[in-house]
């Protein structure tokens, strides 16, 4: 592996007398997704510059998750960077609630003309949790302000929305959720759809809504990210929101993790032709700078809550909404989406994963394979459990070989960001097929 450049500062007095991040590391931080106990130590990363990230052990690894989906225009990105370095000194933070700034104007303004025609207003907080969260408060409000109070939320099986009650209530994957699930709203949950099961599932909708007191239905469109890149298909889709539409419940995409580019088009909903009430959207919104979300919904929705009442208001704030820095972080992404240079490189990365597809998808070790835009991912043929020490030996595997992959149990995906390169590209896929060798 390559050593890291030697402009690299050192980074702290600790350091420099021997005390490596990683031990600093363990004395006081909790990460996320992890048992401590099994997994005691973290890599300490120092830098990171495109598809690259650079360890304090000197190595470098190429990103091949985009930092979970986030960073997808190239760590730093020198573009974004400048931007974000004007707004700095220009308008640090401000109150959102009364006050008003030129970089969130600006960014309601570019995402109303990449989003589906039906969106027409934009809701700031700052994470896809949170995201999620707004959109599912502003569903069963919208309702309650029309004098017609709901109380049951349909999502799909193993869907995963966030870690925030309401959020979580939706998601389901139990293995984020166990310990709380005895505080949850009242979730029905329904099939991902296919050929085989649509006329089921259909059916399945309809007594849930003959049943319950349905508000919204909310559903990662075409792609369940956390349930192992699991991809159904739009046609069946459209069918699920239609029946939604004629009953009167509000339809929340989550496209934290599909949207900006990844399914081939600006949002994962550009594919479907019912196209949601509410879309909640963060991750590659700011390119991996800072965080921050939106949900965004249609003019129907935001009038529901016009009233003289200041009760039917939607009192729901976060301290940093629309913090000026991540607006011009978030406006700089979308100016680089539109661009015939990331386009191109979106359809590159598209034909790149087809080809590898086709060369490895009979191989006796691969279970199934899918792809949607951007997002590869393959089933390898063996039972494991999603976090259990085969799991681990897997990521170890590609670390080894200078590699950032999670896999999601048995499944190995690829969400790289949209700038990696052909050779970058050719080491991932290599490194898989050495895999499959071994495994």
């Amino acid at each position: 592996m390559k050593k890291l450049n030697e402009e690299l500062p050192i980074i702290s007095e600790e350091m420099a007398r021997g005390s490596t991040l990683k031990e600093r590391d363990k004395k006081h931080l909790w990460h996320p997704l992890t048992q401590h106990k099994i997994h005691p130590e973290a890599l300490p990363i120092v830098k990171a510059k495109g598809a690259l990230l650079y360890g304090e052990d000197g190595k470098e690894y190429i990103d091949g998750i985009a930092s979970w989906y986030t960073a997808m225009f190239g760590h730093c990105n020198d573009f974004i960077l400048n931007k974000v370095q004007e707004q700095m000194q220009q308008l640090d933070q401000i109150v959102f609630a009364g006050f008003t700034h030129e970089p969130a104007i600006r960014l309601s303004e570019e995402l109303i003309k990449i989003l589906p025609d039906n969106q027409e207003k934009i809701f700031f907080s700052d994470n896809g949790s949170t995201a999620n969260e707004v959109g599912i408060k502003m569903a069963l409000q919208y309702h309650f302000n029309k004098g017609d109070k709901r109380n049951t939320i349909i999502a799909f099986e193993n869907g995963f929305h966030g870690d925030t009650f309401g959020a979580m209530s939706a998601s389901g994957l139990s293995v984020y959720n166990g310990p709380f699930e005895d505080f949850f709203i009242d979730v029905k949950r329904i099939s991902t759809p296919n050929s085989e099961n649509i006329d089921t599932v259909l059916e399945q909708l309809q007594g849930i809504i003959k049943s319950n007191k349905v508000a919204a239905f909310i559903y990662e469109p075409l792609v369940q990210g956390a349930n192992a890149m699991h991809m159904f298909e739009a046609e069946y889709l459209d069918q699920i929101l239609k029946i939604c539409k004629e009953n009167k419940i509000i339809t929340i995409a989550d496209e934290v993790m599909t949207g900006f580019g990844k399914t081939g088009s600006d949002f994962a909903s550009d594919h479907v032709e019912e196209k949601p009430d509410i879309i909640s959207m963060s991750k590659a919104l700011t390119a991996g700078f800072v965080p921050m979300a939106v949900t965004s919904c249609t003019q129907e929705i935001y009038n529901a809550f016009l009233d003289d009442s200041v009760g039917k208001a939607f009192f729901h704030a976060h301290t940093y909404s629309a913090n000026p820095i991540a607006c011009s972080a978030a406006l700089a992404a979308i100016k680089l989406l539109k661009t015939e240079a990331i386009q191109n490189k979106i359809q590159r990365i598209i034909e790149s994963h087809k080809n590898f597809d086709n060369k490895i998808k009979n191989h006796p070790k691969i279970k199934s394979t899918r792809q949607k835009g951007v997002i590869y991912a393959l089933d390898l043929n063996i039972e494991m459990d999603r976090y259990g020490k085969k799991r681990y030996e897997i990521f170890n595997h590609f670390m080894d070989r200078g590699i950032f992959l999670r896999p999601l149990g048995n499944t190995i995906y690829v969400l790289a960001p949209y700038i990696i390169t052909n050779d970058q590209l050719e080491k991932i896929y290599h490194a898989i097929i050495e895999l499959l060798n071994v495994v």
